[in-house]
């Protein structure tokens, strides 16, 4: 038996295939260790990858050994403490285990398993099984994209192209075609030879008839076995890829009930969240809303980084999405979706024109999340929300974060996979 080892380098001098292989094998653990590190992760940490530790017992080969403890019932000749009929009192755990750590309960222990994966590595465990939920709809219009598909044979082309099985079927029967009339005078010119009686009077017709036969065989022979008219190409078409289009619509609140430490939050969610549409779909467009008693469409650096507060007053941010989607994304060409984080405040006189218009976004949309970040019971916005579920409940859903150690498990239960 013969074995195969694949020595081939990363430029760090480590073999990039078997350390595909070890990250494969210790996913689940990768991933709770990265779910956990998460907690501790700040939002300008999302460029560098993570250190993970796996407990030494998850990576430990199965081995077969004699157990410790048990009840001893016979005294092993030669020791100078015990004899036969004397109590032998069980050994007390807590051997000296190193680096200040307290010894394990059998006296044996030994240091987690750490090594460092890089930024590449963590998103892929991130992201692993997290999609946008009701990604159905696909369009051609306006795609640069195409897939070359095969459609049919041509008598010209590349010689990458060649089609050798159509280029020996054409070229079998051309010369089937050709031959056909010769071979068929040429069977009945050898039965006649063969029916002749072996006597002089026959001779001279026996030498014509083999003459003939001798030139019916050589005009068959001169057929070409492949002939350029033979040739086939494989020829290719491009066929327009379909794409899905979507878009996202992140809507934060900056007004002053939220104060930095939940801003801080809400930002988190939104960078977790920006991640993982601009690593996993190629298509997906952002669109960020700020509001406070006005709402506002602002870019990519204004919404994570201005200043700017106010009052509280959420139907100017649905107000302000709905008019964008009516001007720009046509829910028929269009996934749209929308991520609200909000501490949950709102104007009273605010609540019945909230709930008009977010009914009327919900219809437009795949998927809409309300994340509220509170440490306190639920706010005014949560109850104007709470009478959607019921009606909404494939379309609209709501999670509460308390905590950075919360973001992560309510972004995966937002976006997880539907099938998971």
């Amino acid at each position: 038996m013969g074995f195969l080892i694949d020595r081939r380098n990363n430029p760090k001098q480590k073999s990039a295939v078997n350390r595909q292989r070890f990250l494969r094998r210790y996913r689940e653990q990768i991933q709770r260790s990265v779910s956990e590190n998460l907690k501790g992760r700040h939002i300008t940490d999302n460029d560098r990858g993570e250190q993970i530790s796996i407990p030494t017992k998850d990576i430990g080969e199965p081995q077969f050994h004699h157990g410790r403890g048990g009840q001893i019932t016979h005294v092993v000749p030669g020791n100078e403490e015990y004899t036969r009929g004397d109590r032998i009192a069980r050994p007390q755990g807590g051997g000296g285990g190193g680096g200040g750590r307290e010894g394990s309960p059998d006296g044996e222990g030994m240091d987690d398993f750490v090594f460092q994966i890089n930024q590449q590595e963590f998103l892929d465990v991130l992201f692993d099984d997290m999609e946008l939920p009701n990604l159905t709809k696909r369009q051609l219009s306006g795609l640069e994209e195409f897939k070359r598909r095969r459609g049919g044979f041509a008598s010209d082309g590349a010689p990458s192209n060649l089609s050798i099985v159509r280029s020996m079927r054409s070229a079998t029967a051309r010369r089937i075609a050709l031959g056909a009339g010769r071979r068929r005078e040429l069977r009945e010119l050898e039965a006649e030879l063969a029916a002749l009686p072996d006597t002089a009077e026959f001779e001279d017709r026996k030498q014509a008839l083999a003459l003939k036969i001798d030139e019916l065989r050589e005009a068959l022979a001169r057929i070409p076995f492949l002939d350029d008219v033979d040739i086939r190409y494989h020829r290719h078409y491009n066929e327009p890829v379909p794409h899905s289009k979507a878009v996202m619509f992140c809507v934060m609140d900056v007004s002053g009930s939220m104060d930095q430490a939940t801003k801080d939050l809400a930002k988190r969610f939104y960078i977790l969240l920006y991640l993982f549409l601009s690593r996993n779909y190629d298509r997906t467009e952002l669109v960020f809303i700020r509001h406070h008693t006005v709402a506002k469409e602002v870019d990519e650096d204004e919404f994570f980084n201005s200043r700017e507060t106010g009052g509280t007053v959420v139907s100017s941010a649905l107000d302000l999405m709905k008019s964008i989607i009516e001007a720009r994304y046509s829910p028929t060409e269009w996934n749209i979706y929308g991520a609200q984080a909000s501490d949950g405040d709102n104007w009273p006189d605010d609540a019945p024109r909230c709930t008009t218009l977010i009914k009327q976004v919900l219809p437009l949309c795949q998927y809409y999340a309300y994340v509220e970040i509170t440490e306190s019971g639920d706010k005014p916005l949560w109850q104007t929300y709470a009478s959607l579920e019921s009606e909404w409940g494939d379309v609209f859903a709501m999670q509460h974060i308390t905590g950075p150690g919360d973001i992560y498990p309510v972004f995966h239960e937002l976006f997880r996979k539907q099938s998971a």
